[in-house]
């Protein structure tokens, strides 16, 4: 069953069958995209959490000929985004370009080599060990959509910032792709 403008109408009247089902149908479409930015699940489920109060807060405010599904999402991608500039804050920096041998050791860094397939664990796997920073520019440019103009106005950072995070991400992620296509092309023979 899909969100239907009478669900989110009574969700507006605080109807809690209507809030629960608005919730599961979310975590279902949101989840996945709270999983390719953080590492585990209870960092995911928290931001789910709060990107869903977000939502609910502004059904008043949604007119009702809006793609729910699209706006929905867009609104969990920014509160990723807002979370992620909190923490950044928090630490007071990151670094916006690591050194070599900083990347040479996340390049290094090991794979679980019980799964041999290229499925879509594997790559969400090797997308969360990519540098934090760079991690995040390829999950908007490349998953979410975003061009590089509007993940600088969203990390903070120059354009030009946002297209070497990019390439240092597929870089990355080649060199991995790589290690691991070489590792069973020798369990092979």
């Amino acid at each position: 069953m899909d969100v239907t403008s009478d669900i989110l109408n009574a969700c507006k009247r605080d109807d809690r069958k209507a809030i629960q089902f608005l919730y599961e149908h979310c975590f279902k479409k949101l989840m996945p995209i709270c999983y390719r930015y953080h590492n585990n699940e209870e960092d995911a489920r928290s931001s789910l959490n709060i990107g869903f109060m977000k939502i609910l807060n502004g059904l008043e405010t949604v007119a009702e000929d809006v793609n729910f599904s699209a706006w929905s999402k867009r609104i969990m991608v920014n509160t990723l985004i807002d979370e992620y500039r909190k923490k950044k804050n928090y630490l007071s920096h990151i670094s916006a370009k690591e050194t070599e041998r900083e990347l040479d050791f996340h390049a290094e860094s090991s794979v679980n080599e019980a799964e041999s397939d290229l499925g879509y664990e594997t790559l969400l796997k090797l997308i969360n060990q990519l540098p934090e920073i760079s991690g995040k520019v390829f999950n908007l440019y490349i998953i979410d959509g975003f061009n590089h103009k509007e993940i600088g106005d969203l990390l903070g950072i120059s354009e030009g910032t946002s297209k070497w995070h990019l390439s240092t991400a597929r870089k990355i992620l080649r060199e991995k792709l790589d290690k691991i296509e070489n590792h069973n092309q020798r369990m092979v023979i």
